[in-house]
């Protein structure tokens, strides 16, 4: 067991996490389709995109740090 390579759990519980966070993917997506065609640059869905994963985060956190060594 010493020579095995860790496996990195906050992947598999994040992917267990993202049917939680829904709401916040969907006004993210929905946001990204808004400024399709933004040629300028200037708009952006930085905030929806950090609300999503502060949501997966929150739900990942607790389960993880029960799981670390």
């Amino acid at each position: 067991m010493a020579d095995e390579e860790p496996v990195d759990q906050k992947r598999y519980l994040e992917e267990a996490c993202k049917p939680k966070c829904v709401k916040p993917l969907l006004e993210y997506q929905a946001c990204v389709k808004r400024i399709q065609g933004d040629d300028s640059g200037h708009k952006h869905c930085t905030g929806q995109y950090f609300d999503y994963w502060s949501c997966i985060d929150k739900c990942v956190a607790p389960k993880l740090f029960t799981k670390l060594k």
